[in-house]
């Protein structure tokens, strides 16, 4: 038993009492449809997967079937999605994910009708010419509102989280809004528990295998050729941190990735680097230090120091705002439930 209506507001529960029943959407629009659904229905396979109901597409209707929560949920989601394809966006897995956890944060039942007082969206976006990003859990979004609101914003937590990605979205967008002169992109040149030896090239050449991670973002935001560009003119720089000594960072955009290699001395001496008109946010996973036995992490330091100090925001992140891939949000809390151990021994 079941009622169409253009948002399913109206839930019909099953004849038999139970707590299941069934929503029907209409959309208007075929191709949104199709762009809402994904290649091959992945889309809603993924949120039958995650919300334990089933999608079922009937052309322009689309039948939600399960526990009354979750469909409520689902709806949700999916008028969100639509909300924004209808506008010109794209809808992608991770999107998916991340109108899943928005709608889990705004609480466990929703309207399924947009009203003048909801808004299709609660989490903060920071956008670029070539991108849009939205925060995809509670965390992420604590950690983007921090950027308009503080100089220096530490992102704390394990790997997949989007800490380094958000950071780099946010120094082009000022970049883009001439809101700094430049980006600077730093990061420990210390190896993942090996030794590379020497590296031939020029400086840009020899740190490039450190700072992959910090291009493939600014590729993902921006235009490959202003980001070659701008690398050949000094607007997006690139210094490893043991050459950061000495100098004042005004008017930039400054990122400090893999912070927990940075000894004490070293973050100190980089976090004092911070000039009039600039933006920093470190980023790092006390999890993973690379430095040798018995020398301390600057990262765990500076985060004991400077937590509560006027200007300084420090964002957490646990394996649950992990967006990167389910799997690694699994892997994360395996190795965190695992006996500590010296691996290196």
């Amino acid at each position: 038993m079941s009622e169409t209506a253009s948002w399913g507001s109206t839930w019909i529960a099953d004849s038999n009492g139970d707590q299941g029943g069934e929503i029907v959407l209409t959309f208007d629009d075929n191709r949104i449809a199709s762009a809402l659904y994904g290649s091959h229905d992945q889309n809603l396979a993924f949120l039958e997967r995650r919300l334990g109901i089933s999608a079922t597409p009937r052309g322009n209707l689309l039948a939600i079937r399960g526990p009354r929560e979750a469909c409520e949920q689902a709806s949700s989601v999916l008028r969100k999605l639509h909300d924004r394809i209808r506008k010109g966006g794209n809808v992608a897995l991770g999107d998916v994910d991340g109108a899943i956890r928005l709608t889990a944060a705004q609480g466990s039942l929703f309207p399924t009708a947009p009203t003048a007082a909801e808004p299709a969206g609660i989490f903060a976006q920071l956008s670029t010419r070539k991108k849009s990003v939205s925060a995809r859990t509670p965390a992420q979004d604590a950690y983007i509102r921090a950027f308009g609101r503080h100089e220096l914003v530490f992102g704390v937590g394990p790997a997949g989280t989007g800490k380094t990605y958000l950071a780099v979205v946010h120094a082009a967008q000022l970049l883009e809004r001439g809101e700094v002169d430049r980006i600077i992109l730093s990061r420990p040149a210390v190896e993942a528990g090996e030794r590379l030896g020497f590296l031939p090239g020029d400086m840009r050449e020899k740190v490039d295998p450190y700072l992959r991670p910090l291009y493939d973002a600014l590729h993902d935001v921006m235009p490959p050729e202003r980001v070659e560009r701008g690398l050949q003119n000094g607007i997006i720089e690139v210094a490893p941190l043991a050459f950061m000594r000495g100098r004042t960072l005004a008017h930039a955009a400054v990122i400090l990735d893999e912070a927990q290699n940075a000894t004490s001395m070293q973050m100190k001496m980089f976090l004092t680097r911070l000039g009039e008109g600039s933006r920093m946010v470190v980023t790092g996973d006390p999890s993973q230090v690379d430095l040798p036995n018995g020398m301390t992490s600057g990262l765990a330091e500076a985060v004991r120091l400077l937590d509560g100090v006027e200007g300084v925001s420090i964002c957490r992140f646990t394996d649950v705002d992990v967006v990167r891939h389910e799997l690694v949000a699994r892997i994360v809390r395996a190795y965190e439930a695992a006996p500590r151990a010296d691996v290196r021994e």
